[in-house]
């Protein structure tokens, strides 16, 4: 692969800039996820190398972050004292993403409902933050938000008030930090370094403790029967959480720098970093929003910036992993509650109620489900329930279409046929698809309508359906049918040969007679207005060549 060098030096800076802001992050999502801090930085070396080599996001910094930490934490809990068990399931976790790009996925998952990804989001930052609360006053909580939950009252009864200090200042540091000296020294370094320093003092403090240096060694993939299920289960979440946090930092870089990614070569990017990572000791990774925006800000635009970040980590690695053996607990919550804090979506939490309130409802539930149920669960039941609302929405849109008509005719024949009817022909345009959510009350609108009007005639217009599902068509069959059993003459125009295949196929049409349909409207309205003046058909009358038995509503 020919690397861009056209903007060395802009990468370069930005580069190195992104790897200072991600050496803190590393180092606390390693000790969040249970596996370690050096576990934390192998992913975010290996992660962000190969995703930055691979991926389809130019400026685009990967490594670990909070939804695949949270996911972490979880199975780490599960299968404690198991390390290989899990990096297998990262192994399986970027295989699956490479899947995922093979296959073409990328533009699919970028088609979750906004509500759901607030929801799921902000669930995630709520769980980094409770995951937090109980080592800012020096202890050691379990690894799952209701267990979480339940500690903090042990841990507020045996407080560390050295702890305490250490993540007080680290926090005021990370949240009020000025954004001009940020340009210089980054906020979340900057309240590593002060709770470093303080934990010196402070020795009463728990720390991190030995942080086993130099390269890395291979994991082999490890499988047990026992296991297997929640393993499997794990890495499809790990891949599909991580497949959609890359893809919305990849839209946020596009927005930025007014450029598009390639999704489907970013999930494989992702996935080969994800997949090394599992292999030689790393925690799972993703796009990481605030070190990419830190890259472009900073001068970074192409793939050199990501993989410069990455190997600037593996140089402190091989060299000052030591010095990090002294860093507090408390200072790496307190950067942690940070990055729980701006994961969750504010923007969205202020201004909710000003919108549709089932969209509100709906990323209540999710946020919810994701705290205190689990992530899969929570997406999964997000967007089912907005695919409903949605099929819902769509269904209402399409009957009130067909309940309007004829309001508007194409012509002033059209106009004259029907006052000359004197209202004993209705006519129904289908304004569009017929989808299987309009079609439990399509044949009762119809049915309703015409009965108030004494209909003798009818003429369905399908010019406007491009295409019909099984439910649709079984509505149709029920209209035509009802129309015949009440003695009325049905019509049809505009059947498209996609619409007419689906129709015939089922024999939905057996109560349409071949002389009733015709390619245009205005020539149905014509044979209906003419056939007023003969007798009708009688109830219960189907014609001849359909013989089948009318469908019932």
């Amino acid at each position: 692969m020919k690397l861009d060098t056209s903007n060395l030096r802009g990468d370069v800076y930005g580069g190195i800039t992104a790897g200072v802001v991600a050496l803190p992050l590393a180092l606390a999502l390693g000790v969040a996820s249970g596996m370690g801090a050096i576990a934390g930085l192998y992913g975010a070396i290996f992660v962000g190398f190969f995703a930055a080599l691979f991926g389809g996001t130019r400026p685009q910094i990967s490594g670990p972050t909070g939804p695949m930490v949270v996911v972490l934490a979880g199975l780490v809990a599960t299968l404690p004292g198991r390390p290989e068990l899990i990096f297998t399931a990262i192994v399986l976790a970027g295989l699956f993403q490479i899947l995922f790009g093979v296959l073409g996925f990328g533009h699919y998952i970028r088609l979750v409902p906004y509500p759901v990804v607030s929801g799921f989001m902000s669930g995630i930052g709520a769980i980094i933050i409770i995951l937090q609360v109980g080592r800012l006053v020096g202890g050691e909580p379990p690894g799952d938000t209701v267990s979480a939950l339940i500690y903090v009252p042990h841990a507020l009864s045996d407080i560390n008030f050295s702890a305490v200090a250490i993540g007080a200042v680290t926090l005021g540091i990370v949240f009020w930090w000025p954004r001009e000296f940020g340009k210089y020294l980054p906020g979340p370094l900057a309240g590593l370094i002060a709770g470093t320093l303080m934990g010196l003092v402070l020795s009463s403090a728990p720390v991190l403790g030995a942080i086993p240096s130099g390269l890395p060694t291979f994991h082999m993939p490890q499988f047990d029967r026992a296991s297997l299920f929640l393993i499997v289960e794990a890495a499809l979440i790990l891949a599909a959480l991580g497949a959609i946090d890359s893809l919305l930092t990849s839209l946020v870089a596009d927005n930025v720098t007014r450029t598009r990614h390639d999704s489907n070569r970013e999930l494989i990017g992702q996935g080969i970093g994800n997949t090394a990572a599992g292999l030689f000791g790393g925690i799972a990774g993703a796009g990481a929003t605030m070190r990419t925006l830190v890259n472009i800000r900073t001068g970074g635009k192409t793939p050199i910036s990501g993989m410069l970040h990455a190997l600037l980590l593996l140089a402190i690695v091989l060299g000052l992993a030591p010095l990090a053996s002294r860093i507090p607990h408390a200072a790496l919550a307190g950067i942690l509650v940070k990055v729980g804090w701006d994961i969750i979506d504010w923007s969205y939490l202020k201004n909710a109620h000003r919108g549709p309130r089932w969209d509100l409802i709906l990323m209540a539930l999710v946020l919810g489900l994701t705290v205190f149920v689990d992530l899969i669960t929570a997406v999964v039941a997000g967007v089912v329930l907005a695919s409903i609302a949605y099929v819902r929405q769509v269904a209402q849109a399409q009957i009130r279409a067909i309940t309007e008509l004829p309001a508007s005719l194409d012509s002033d024949e059209e106009e004259a046929l029907l006052a000359k009817a004197k209202g004993r022909v209705s006519v129904f345009d289908f304004g569009g698809p017929l989808s299987f959510g309009a079609a439990a009350d399509l044949g009762h609108h119809v049915r309703e309508r015409t009965l108030k009007r004494g209909t003798e005639a009818l003429v369905l217009d399908f010019g406007r359906v491009p295409f019909m599902d099984v439910s649709a068509a079984r509505a149709v069959e029920t209209i035509a049918c009802d129309a015949r059993h009440a003695g009325r003459r049905v019509y049809c125009s505009g059947v498209r040969e996609e619409v007419q295949k689906v129709l015939a196929g089922l024999n939905a049409d057996h109560c349409i007679p071949a002389d009733g349909r015709f390619p245009r409207r205005i020539d149905a309205l014509r044979a209906a207005v003419e056939s007023l003046e003969r007798p009708g058909p009688g109830p219960d009358a189907v014609s001849a060549p359909y013989g089948a038995n009318p469908a019932t509503g």
